[in-house]
């Protein structure tokens, strides 16, 4: 019970459902989801994080990036069926669709060129 306590926690936030909006669109960056998302990169990575530990995400390093996916074949079924219900539940709505039109214009950058 206590991972889908963590779970649910994971996901009452509006930021981290922002989030799983965009992973849901394509694997992502911490300086990607800060684009998008327009917050800082403590703020991205807290809530990265939080999802990750919850048992949503995978984590994977391609050179200095931490990229984040929907972690589909790793998480348990009903995380899976929980995650329907957050892409079911967003569609149509406003914010999280200006979300993804400013993911693809989001870039890979160096952490020098990264402001938190």
């Amino acid at each position: 019970m206590e991972d889908l306590i963590k779970a649910l926690k994971a996901l009452s936030d509006a930021t981290r459902l922002r989030i799983m909006n965009l992973l849901l669109e394509r694997e992502c960056c911490v300086c990607e989801v800060m684009q998008a998302l327009n917050i800082s990169q403590t703020r991205a990575s807290r809530n990265l994080s939080a999802l990750y530990d919850a048992g949503f995400l995978k984590l994977k390093k391609e050179g200095i990036w931490s990229v984040y996916s929907i972690d589909q074949e790793g998480m348990k079924e009903y995380f899976s069926d929980l995650v329907k219900v957050v892409k079911k539940a967003l569609e149509g709505n406003k914010v999280v669709a200006q979300d993804r039109e400013r993911l693809k214009k989001a870039e890979r950058v160096g952490p020098a060129s990264v402001r938190s």
